[in-house]
C-alpha cells in the first residue's frame, strides 16, 4: 500500500498555521512525495481563524480538498470545534493542550495526543515556536516522514534574513517530537 496522508492544521492567525503546513508540504516534496497545501485565511489575518490543507502521496493526488481527514494539529479551542468532528475514526490529532480543554477533545473514536506546544516553546525560550512543536509531535504521531527531513527543510521556508533562528526552530521540532 502506498504512502497517502491527509491533514487540516489550524488555529488562530499569527499561530504559525500557514508557516508549519508550507514546512510540511517543502518536508514532503523534499522527500519525494507529491503535495499539496492549500491556505485558508479568516477575515482577519493576525487574531482571526486560520488553517491550511496538506495533502502528502506517493501517488498521483486527485483532489485537494479535504471533506473527512486523516489528521488534524489543532492549535486552539475554536479550531478544536469546527475540525474535530470532520475528523475520519481513527484518526490522528494533535492536540495544543495549553490552550484546549483536554475533557472536549474526543479520544474515544480518534487517536488524541495531547502536547503543551504553548508551554514547551516557552521553555525553549519563544512561544511563537509553539507550531514547531505541534508539527514535530505530529510527525511523530504520524510517521509520514523522518523529523530529519524537515529540519532540513526549515532553509525552505525560513527567509536567510531570519536563518539565524533555524536552529531553534529544529530544537522545537525535536522537543514536540520527544513529548509524544
Amino acid at each position: 500500500m502506498s504512502k497517502y496522508l491527509d491533514s487540516i492544521i489550524a488555529g488562530f492567525g499569527g499561530q504559525g498555521v500557514m508557516l508549519i503546513g508550507n514546512l510540511l508540504a517543502y518536508s514532503g516534496m523534499n522527500t519525494g512525495l507529491n503535495v499539496t497545501y492549500i491556505p485558508v485565511y479568516g477575515p482577519e489575518m493576525r487574531g482571526g481563524t486560520a488553517n491550511c490543507t496538506v495533502v502528502l502521496s506517493e501517488d498521483e493526488i486527485g483532489s485537494p480538498i479535504i471533506r473527512s481527514p486523516h489528521s488534524l494539529i489543532i492549535m486552539n479551542r475554536p479550531s478544536l470545534d469546527k475540525f474535530q468532528p470532520m475528523l475520519m475514526d481513527d484518526g490522528i490529532q494533535i492536540i495544543n493542550s495549553s490552550l484546549v480543554d483536554k475533557e472536549l477533545v474526543d479520544t474515544t473514536r480518534v487517536k488524541s495526543y495531547f502536547v503543551p506546544c504553548n508551554d514547551i516553546a516557552d521553555k525553549i525560550g519563544n512561544t511563537r515556536m509553539a507550531n514547531m512543536v505541534a508539527l514535530g509531535a505530529f510527525i511523530k504521531a504520524t510517521e509520514v516522514m523522518d523529523l530529519k527531513a524537515v529540519i532540513d527543510s526549515l532553509e525552505n521556508v525560513i527567509s536567510a534574513h531570519y536563518s539565524h533562528l533555524i536552529p531553534k526552530n529544529a530544537e522545537a521540532l525535536q522537543a514536540g517530537a520527544d513529548a509524544i
